[in-house]
């Protein structure tokens, strides 16, 4: 077998889940998973994802053919994800936080043919189902209360514990290394969200190539991410990597407030925490903050976002804990450039995790000089086969053993790498390109600012000039005078934001990515930025 990066390669034949069932069988009494209902052993584990894949055949679902997993994140979760891969079937894991529409088109594209969903989720999923062109032939509800109907939108309904607990645990679909896994629905913030088609090798080199060599997650790990199960970021984080070394995994059903947060800081006692630079933002503004010698980190992860250095500085200073700032996607599965623990470079994206190779090419497709911005483009193991029915989007980003990440990056002089915003965001304001995300992350070391956004708007002249949008803190108060020159003391005088809303909150994706693209379109009937 081939090694990349030091790591053996997984065999031809290779089921992730098996895998995992395998690596942990010599820990059956140890608690897997923990969530809002309960505990969640090894060998429990090991029996209920038999189980479900047993039942998944039983039920008539085909190998490769899809389903769909609506649920918010609780110990039936892995169950339904893990069982689908080890029947050879496949789990389509969607966001929790979208509108009955956006399901039904998933649903349609997807051909998926059972849905097993959280119970307080029932009333969206109902009005996606009843739109036509769908597959679904069962719904399994999870957690279900009393009141869960026997059908929804004609389907007949069953209970997911119950459905699985009816079957003997069964054997392992004897699945290619390359065979698809998994569906991951990109956010979809510009239109259409893309079926991204990971294999169960993808699995595997996430978790051997970040999660034990640059993370170094242990068996003795206390494991919580703030990030959900269905990001790409968060399977990483809550599922395929504390599994890989054995250690235990914190679940939250909720969202992750800052006190939801610091609630299981404080009583699970976990050691890894995994969340992205709103969220830390957020805690850190936070009266409740908990002290360093009521938590028992040792490490905290971001991503999602480039972190601002303020951000990651305050948070070391306080609990004197590292934050690991990287980048991933939903095309390469997990992280792909990062910082590590005992070497971080706060401001910067870090360096190319070890089995991945990154470049950055000018428009012309070649590559940049040093210190110049340019496009990113990564190859590496665990890139995505394909959108799925969708050619012109895939020859697009996958392009050979390449993967055009989006996103625009500086290559520093240690071989670190710099966020320079997404290549769409770009700004091109006195000929000179300007960084949104470099004024926003100026701005937000300002102590009274929280977030902040920046797009382009046209002046009288029909020229670019920056335009910030500021939430500022609880409490807190700031004018656009004093935020203006806070800005030109400490970047180029042509970056300052000429004009500066204040508002209540920013328009966001589901994963917390703010969404410019909103903001102009506020913008785009309005003549002027006065």
């Amino acid at each position: 077998m081939n090694e990349l990066a030091g790591v053996q390669a997984p065999p031809k034949m290779f089921n992730f889940a098996q895998h995992l069932l395998d690596l942990n069988a010599k820990r059956p009494e140890k608690i897997a998973f923990i969530d809002d209902h309960g505990a969640l052993s090894y060998s429990a584990l090991d029996k209920a994802v038999r189980q479900c894949g047993a039942a998944l055949r039983n039920a008539g679902v085909r190998r490769e053919e899809r389903v769909l997993i609506l649920m918010h994140d609780c110990t039936a979760w892995p169950i339904a994800f893990l069982g689908a891969l080890h029947a050879g079937v496949v789990p389509v894991a969607v966001n929790t936080l979208l509108t009955a529409a956006d399901y039904a088109y998933m649903l349609q594209h997807s051909r998926a043919q059972l849905v097993v969903v959280s119970d307080a989720l029932i009333g969206v999923l109902a009005g996606a189902l009843a739109e036509p062109g769908h597959e679904v032939r069962q719904v399994l509800v999870v957690n279900a209360g009393v009141n869960t109907p026997g059908a929804i939108a004609g389907l007949p309904v069953a209970r997911f514990e119950e459905w699985i607990g009816a079957c003997e645990p069964g054997y392992p679909a004897a699945v290619d290394s390359d065979d698809p896994a998994l569906w991951l629905y990109s956010s979809g913030s510009t239109g259409r969200p893309k079926g991204t088609v990971h294999t169960h090798a993808n699995l595997y080199w996430t978790a051997e190539l970040y999660g034990k060599a640059v993370l170094g997650l242990r068996a003795d790990d206390i494991v919580f991410s703030a990030a959900k199960l269905f990001f790409a970021y968060g399977l990483g984080n809550a599922l395929s990597f504390p599994l890989s070394v054995g250690a235990t995994v914190v679940l939250m059903a909720e969202r992750p407030t800052p006190e939801a947060t610091f609630k299981r800081w404080v009583e699970a006692k976990p050691t890894v925490f995994f969340g992205a630079p709103t969220g830390f933002a957020g805690m850190l503004a936070s009266p409740k903050l908990p002290a360093r010698s009521d938590v028992a980190l040792r490490l905290a992860s971001s991503a999602g976002e480039a972190l601002p250095a303020d951000i990651g500085e305050r948070f070391t200073a306080h609990f004197g804990v590292e934050i690991i700032d990287g980048i991933g996607s939903t095309e390469m599965l997990h992280i792909f450039l990062s910082n590590r623990p005992g070497k971080v470079r706060y401001g910067t994206t870090g360096w190319p995790v070890p089995g991945y190779t990154v470049e950055l090419r000018g428009d012309d497709g070649q590559p940049v000089p040093q210190g110049e911005t340019g496009d990113l483009f990564i190859k590496g193991p665990s890139a995505a086969l394909m959108y799925w029915s969708n050619r012109e989007k895939s020859r697009e980003t996958f392009q050979g053993a390449w993967t055009k990440s989006g996103d625009k990056y500086i290559c520093n002089d240690d071989g670190s790498y710099t966020y320079s915003g997404r290549s769409d965001d770009m700004l091109k304001v006195s000929g000179i390109y300007v960084s949104p995300f470099e004024v926003e992350a100026t701005l937000v070391q300002h102590p009274a600012v929280l977030e902040a956004a920046v797009i382009g708007v046209n002046d009288e002249q029909g020229l670019i000039k920056t335009k910030a949008f500021v939430v500022l803190k609880a409490d807190q108060q700031a004018d656009e005078a004093e935020l203006k020159a806070f800005v030109k003391d400490r970047l180029a005088p042509f970056k300052y934001p000429r004009s500066i809303v204040f508002v209540h909150e920013l328009p966001k994706t589901a994963t917390g990515k703010i969404q410019r693209f909103k903001l102009r379109e506020l913008e785009a009937t309005r003549p002027s930025i006065g």
